[in-house]
């Protein structure tokens, strides 16, 4: 049934609906109250740059509602990237460090996956949150893919999508949106669409049997969301332009083929791979044609009211057809109405003539956003979840081989190499409070030392470690690779080690580290530094458990 809510709506209010945009403040800045209260986005994306504590995201969801029902607009839609792992934007005591896909992955057990995506959840509900842009379903089947890696649950179809569905089941089940992505798959790249465009060029039987088959779970699963890549498909659009925007992929396959009648989000359009050819306006214009429901404009201002004002625009001269805009909001306002308690009411209203009259009173907009939907509402305690996490973590470490030098010898001193993570990409939100796994391994063994060096390390660096390493050490090399490609200081640093010494490389997330290095006397695979990662870590080395991991990818 047509909501006569929307016939109420003017075409900017329409437009902006379909708009979710990022800021920079801790606190309802100039930009985001400028954003919500003359351009009316009705969504918002919260990143690192926003979070000072979890009480303080809480306070300031509360206030962007609140900025919102003054304005008369429509409640907002708030969103984050906390996929688990080494990607999350939250990362302050209160919200759970969960797990990565690819060390669920490697754990081979669903159950994990869905335990996961129901604490995190209810968690971030009760911040205000709404949609997480999350999990991510790509199938990463190529080594130097330099933008999904261990975001992905491995290089197997099926069990991608196994995990994927249980993370939906889980988001879901506590009112959060979840967003599978990137269709129609990153995973088979080479070039971060961040920086770049990039073109997956299989036959349509291989993108069934790979790509596709995610989404398709996903969609069976009942997923909210799905969000697009910038990535050029030849064989589904034969122009060539990036499925972002394509009616083809969006319109004909996604929605007609696929039959998926839920939200289309796109990728961030200030991302190279849209902003360099496009333009920002030009690219939030093709998107709407091509079928997306809501379009994410992550940054900058300019672009922002640029990309609002010239979608308008293309609505007023007959560009963009009007009943695609009012589409494009009923599914948005069809999920607000289904998650919004006392604000459904007023959304879907056929009586009301005052809509402004209909909303909530400021202070009540906390409470009417921060409830959860679960039919679970067992406790879950603090330790629960710290033994959840230190379970998934024991089955997920990984043991590709050993030559005997596993468990240490509590006899001899050991030297541990670590990388610190220090600088955030897009992709990359190291954890800030990780403690090394020298400090871990201290407090099971008295005789360990530590050279912490950065994931870009100089030859120089390397030939001190050289001199600085004693013969009757046990020599633990840990690395680091957020990219498609081990850093040459790492991969300098294990050759000139390796010729001297057996090593016991750890790989603390790319598990594609053993493909450029010289094989090493043992290797061990975690997919992330998280702290429950490195304290079970320290657990294994000194033989206190045995990890369980099996690889979720190839290493050939």
């Amino acid at each position: 049934m047509r909501m006569k809510s929307i016939d109420r709506l003017s075409l900017e209010q329409r437009v902006g609906q379909m708009f979710m945009c990022g800021f920079h403040g801790q606190h309802a800045d100039e930009q985001i109250n400028k954003l919500i209260r003359d351009y009316h986005v009705g969504g918002v994306i919260y990143f690192r740059r926003n979070v000072e504590s979890v009480g303080q995201l809480t306070r300031l969801s509360a206030d962007l509602q609140a900025i919102a029902a003054e304005a008369g607009e429509l409640p907002l839609m708030i969103s984050v990237d906390q996929e688990g792992g080494m990607v999350a934007r939250i990362d302050k005591e209160g919200v759970t460090q969960v797990p990565g896909n690819m060390a669920l992955g490697a754990t081979g057990k669903p159950d994990y996956t869905l335990e996961c995506a129901r604490i995190l959840g209810r968690e971030l509900k009760s911040i205000g949150i709404d949609m997480n842009l999350a999990p991510v379903v790509d199938v990463n089947n190529n080594v130097l893919n330099p933008v999904i890696g261990v975001r992905s649950y491995g290089e197997n179809a099926g069990s991608v999508a196994v995990h994927g569905a249980a993370a939906i089941k889980g988001y879901q089940s506590q009112g959060i949106a979840a967003t599978a992505k990137h269709f129609p798959g990153h995973g088979d790249t080479a070039v971060d669409s961040h920086l770049g465009m990039v073109t997956v060029p299989h036959d349509r039987d291989r993108l069934e049997q790979i790509e596709l088959l995610p989404f398709r779970r996903a969609i069976e699963a009942g997923v909210d969301a799905i969000m697009t890549a910038h990535v050029i498909f030849p064989t589904i659009e034969p122009e060539p332009i990036p499925a972002t925007l394509s009616r083809k992929v969006l319109t004909g396959l996604l929605r007609e083929e696929m039959g998926f009648d839920g939200i289309i989000i796109t990728d961030c359009l200030e991302m190279h791979a849209m902003s360099k050819p496009y333009g920002v306006p030009e690219a939030a214009i093709r998107a709407v044609e091509a079928g997306a429901d809501l379009v994410l404009v992550s940054h900058t201002l300019q672009d922002q009211i640029s990309a609002v004002e010239a979608v308008v625009e293309a609505v007023q001269t007959g560009r963009i057809a009007e009943a695609t805009v009012n589409r494009a909001l009923e599914r948005i306002i069809a999920w607000k109405a289904a998650r919004c308690g006392q604000w459904g009411n007023y959304l879907v209203s056929l009586e009301a003539d005052d809509a402004v009259a209909a909303l909530p009173d400021r202070t009540d907009v906390g409470e009417l956003f921060f409830t959860s939907q679960d039919k679970d509402e067992s406790p879950r305690s603090l330790a629960y979840i710290e033994s959840t996490l230190n379970e998934i973590a024991s089955n997920s470490i990984t043991v590709v081989h050993d030559d005997g030098l596993l468990p240490l010898n509590p006899e001899q001193d050991v030297y541990v190499i670590w990388p610190e993570v220090v600088q955030r990409t897009e992709v990359d939100e190291p954890w800030s409070h990780t403690d090394s796994l020298g400090v871990a391994l201290s407090q099971r063994r008295g005789r360990v030392r530590e050279h912490k060096i950065t994931t870009q390390p100089t030859y120089d660096e390397a030939d001190r470690i050289l001199k600085d390493v004693s013969e009757g050490d046990q020599i633990i090399v840990c690395t680091y690779t957020s990219a498609g490609h081990l850093p040459k200081g790492q991969q300098h640093l294990v050759e000139k080690l390796s010729e001297k010494y057996s090593l016991i490389v750890v790989a603390l997330r790319n598990p594609y580290d053993l493909l450029e290095i010289p094989k090493p006397g043992c290797y061990v695979c975690t997919y992330e530094n998280t702290p429950a990662v490195v304290r079970t870590l320290s657990l294994l080395l000194t033989g206190e458990l045995q990890s369980t991991g099996s690889l979720p990818v190839s290493l050939r």
